[in-house]
């Protein structure tokens, strides 16, 4: 169990990335691509990553120089998921790059006391070593997470949508209390189900919110209690559908490509609507958005999350493709 010990000053300092995490996305969907769990969700993923990094030359790198750094267990070093990778990849390999010789060993020492590494992560507090390792990150994420950047991208922006209304309904407690099953509020301390038992103390620092595509089970938060706190946890993948008033109206051609209430709902659900707001906007009974959304969301173009008795919509690449496509001639 994990307990995060909230201040009232570190509940005004809660905060949702607005992007994936490049870093983090890498050491989760390592995880995903070794095991075959979940291949309903990831399945298309893991053939095609796979086959590309076959293809690339990529395998052998990637199973003796990352799976080593990136184990399953309870410990990764912190100095390779950095703040700075918020920013985006290039700011946070340049942060692996420039972290302190003396981390990297101490981190690294670490790792070897609660598993079995390769001699040569030792050397990982040389410069250049170091930069060797940050040329095969970079080359893993060009292949298996560059091409899916649009999609991530969609998917937090649904959850940040969320997390906007849980945070304008219910506070900040409420906010945290709906981030998940493996998460509770229990003001002043956020519960999380971990693989140990520990006490993070935020003393005023606030908490850095990690939407990510490829977590699944529990959260992870870093290792080093000092370090700005972060809670990393998985994005909801899918969730059954069952619904912002004065958007303006759809374009004509997106009228006559998917028809008006459709083309209504597509454009409501830009910045986020539940079943029953895109109802009303669209002028036809809460069954009827449904029906509608359900279309919508089997053709690629929305996605939907439950938000407590609700449905929040949003869109997905092709359905934002689809709308500024028609819109912006």
């Amino acid at each position: 169990m994990l307990r995060i010990h909230f201040t009232d000053a570190d509940l005004a300092r809660v905060q949702v990335t607005s992007r994936p995490d490049p870093l983090w996305e890498t050491y989760f969907s390592l995880h995903r691509l070794q095991g075959r769990r979940n291949l309903r969700r990831y399945g298309q993923w893991h053939r095609t990553t796979r086959q590309a990094l076959h293809e690339k030359g990529l395998t052998a790198a990637v199973r003796e120089v990352l799976l080593p750094l990136y184990p399953r267990g309870s410990y990764i070093p912190d100095f390779l998921t950095p703040g700075a990778a918020a920013e985006g990849l290039q700011a946070g390999l340049e942060a692996i790059l420039s972290a302190p010789r003396s981390r990297v060993q101490r981190e690294i020492g670490m790792l070897a006391r609660v598993g079995s590494v390769p001699s040569w992560t030792r050397r990982l507090a040389d410069t250049e070593t170091r930069g060797q390792l940050v040329e095969t990150i970079r080359a893993y994420h060009d292949i298996a997470l560059l091409p899916y950047r649009d999609l991530m991208q969609a998917h937090h922006d649904a959850d940040r949508s969320l997390r906007a209304r849980a945070l304008l309904d219910d506070g900040t407690g409420g906010m945290l209390a709906g981030l998940g099953p493996c998460i509770r509020w229990l003001r002043p301390i956020l519960e999380v189900d971990y693989p140990v038992d520990r006490d993070l103390h935020l003393r005023g620092r606030g908490l850095t919110l990690v939407p990510s595509y490829f977590c699944q089970g529990t959260p992870v938060a870093l290792a080093d209690p000092d370090l700005p706190p972060v809670l990393v946890y998985p994005l909801r993948h899918q969730d059954p559908d069952d619904g912002h008033t004065g958007a303006p109206g759809p374009p004509a051609r997106l009228c006559a490509l998917i028809g008006a209430t459709r083309a209504a709902i597509l454009r409501a659900s830009a910045t986020g609507a539940t079943t029953g707001e895109l109802a009303r906007l669209a002028g036809v009974s809460a069954a009827s958005a449904t029906r509608h959304t359900t279309v919508l969301r089997n053709s690629g173009l929305l996605l939907s999350r439950r938000h407590g008795p609700s449905v929040l919509h949003t869109l997905t690449p092709a359905g934002t493709t689809l709308l500024n496509a028609d819109g912006g001639r």
